[in-house]
C-alpha cells in the first residue's frame, strides 16, 4: 500500500467516524453542522479516490453528489399546512421521555426550543420527498442550519413563526384559539413550550429533566405560571391556496 492510498484511508476513517458521532451528538450548532458536512465531504472524497481505478465505482461515486443535490432543485408549491400539522404533532410527541440536554435536538437529548424545530423539520423534510416539493425540502435544509433559540423563534426570526397577540399564563389563556403545535414562550425568551392540544402541553423541562406532556391548568408546573407569549410556525398558518 503506497502513502497517498494509506493517508487516504486515514482520512476516511477518521471522516467516517466523523459522520456517526455527529449523528449522535445531541447538541445542535452551525460549527457542529458545518463539521459534519465536512466529515460528509471528506468520506465520499476519499473514498472516490479510493475507487477511482474501477469504472463503475466511479460512475456510482459521481452520480453521488448529484442524488443528493437532486431533492434541494425540485420546483417548489403549496404546503398544505393540515397534512404537515399532523406529522409535525406526530413527532413532537414521539420524543415523549427524551432526556433534556441543553442544545439537544435528537433523541438522544433535546431541550425546549430544539423539540418542535426538530420535529418541524422532519416533516417538511418528508412532506417534501412525499409530494416531490422543493420548497419543503428546503425549508427543512434552512431550518437545520439556522439554529434558532426560543427568544428568536418569539421575535419571528427569519419570518419562521408569526405572533398571535395572546399573551398571559398558561394556567390563564384561553386555549379557544390555539392551534395544536402553536408555540408558547415565556416573556424573558429562555422557555418555549408547545401546545398539544385539549388543554395539554408537551415540553422538554429542564426541571423534570425529560420531555412531558401535562395538563396546563391542573399540572403543578413553574412554567405554566410564567408570562408567556403565543406564536406559530408560519408555514403551519392555514392560508387559501393560491390558484393560478
Amino acid at each position: 500500500m503506497n502513502r497517498p492510498t494509506r493517508i487516504a484511508w486515514i482520512l476516511l476513517i477518521g471522516c467516517a467516524v466523523g459522520v456517526v458521532i455527529l449523528l449522535r451528538n445531541p447538541i445542535h450548532s452551525k460549527l457542529l453542522n458545518l463539521a459534519f458536512l465536512l466529515c460528509i465531504v471528506g468520506t465520499w472524497a476519499t473514498l472516490t479516490f479510493l475507487l477511482w481505478r474501477k469504472k463503475i465505482a466511479r460512475y456510482v461515486m459521481a452520480a453521488i453528489p448529484v442524488l443528493a443535490e437532486t431533492p434541494f432543485l425540485l420546483p417548489g408549491d403549496w404546503i398544505n399546512p393540515i397534512e404537515l400539522r399532523d406529522d409535525y404533532l406526530k413527532r413532537v410527541n414521539q420524543f415523549e421521555n427524551t432526556p433534556y440536554v441543553w442544545g439537544g435536538e435528537n433523541s438522544h437529548g433535546i431541550d425546549c426550543s430544539g423539540l418542535p424545530r426538530r420535529a418541524l423539520r422532519d416533516a417538511l423534510f418528508a412532506y417534501g420527498i412525499r409530494h416531490g416539493n422543493g420548497d419543503a425540502i428546503r425549508k427543512a435544509a434552512a431550518q437545520w442550519w439556522y439554529d434558532t433559540s426560543a427568544q428568536a423563534l418569539s421575535q419571528g426570526y427569519r419570518e419562521t413563526t408569526i405572533d398571535l397577540d395572546i399573551t398571559g399564563t398558561i394556567r390563564e389563556i384561553d386555549t379557544a384559539p390555539l392551534q395544536p403545535g402553536d408555540l408558547a414562550i415565556t416573556t424573558n425568551g429562555i422557555h418555549l413550550i408547545v401546545y398539544a392540544g385539549e388543554g395539554k402541553w408537551i415540553q422538554a423541562d429542564p426541571g423534570i429533566g425529560h420531555v412531558a406532556t401535562l395538563d396546563g391548568r391542573t399540572a403543578d408546573n413553574l412554567w405554566f405560571l410564567s408570562p408567556v407569549t403565543m406564536h406559530r410556525w408560519s408555514v403551519l398558518e392555514i392560508k387559501k391556496r393560491a390558484i393560478f
